[in-house]
């Protein structure tokens, strides 16, 4: 029982921020074209956290990258990892509120009087919109009459028979 109470204790008193946030950040201060090493991201995160970082960093760091890909919140290539399309929009979204908040406690504390409550702006999804295309090329329409289904036995392919052989025929004898 001592030990369950002791590893709950730890969890609480993390003083490190997510290991998710922690990657993303390094990854997008590193600022590399092709994406950031998992050794780049340690050296990263070491000596901004050497502090308050557990001594099997590196392990639990290679075990939350994978389950990060694993999750499609990070993209890997090669050896390298970069920060999904899908999580840099959010990302941006929280800096915006961030930066939002920061500017509203700013405004408090020069006046006195409560800013109007402002309701938060949610990205509308537009449905049915088609995102309009690079290249004008006319990509063929299917028509449901002229799909044939695909038989799943390979096709013999016939071969050609020779036409005249090199032996003489044979005789025949009566």
């Amino acid at each position: 029982m001592a030990k369950a109470t002791v590893a709950v204790a730890n969890k609480d008193k993390t003083l490190h921020p997510p290991y998710f946030e922690m990657i993303s950040e390094a990854i997008l201060t590193l600022k590399d074209r092709t994406g950031s090493s998992q050794q780049a991201i340690a050296k990263f995160a070491e000596e901004k956290y050497k502090k308050v970082l557990p001594p099997n960093f590196k392990k639990v760091l290679s075990v939350q990258l994978k389950r990060f890909v694993k999750s499609e919140r990070l993209v890997k290539i090669k050896n390298s990892f970069k920060v999904s399309s899908t999580e840099k929009v959010k990302l941006a979204v929280k800096e915006k509120e961030t930066i939002k908040k920061k500017k509203d406690d700013s405004t408090k504390t020069r006046k006195a009087i409560p800013p109007k409550a402002i309701p938060p702006k949610k990205i509308a999804e537009k449905k049915g919109v088609k995102t309009k295309r690079l290249s004008q090329v006319k990509t063929p329409e299917k028509n449901p009459k002229k799909i044939k289904k695909k038989s799943l036995t390979p096709i013999k392919r016939k071969t050609p028979k020779p036409q005249g052989s090199s032996r003489p025929a044979k005789k025949s004898r009566n």
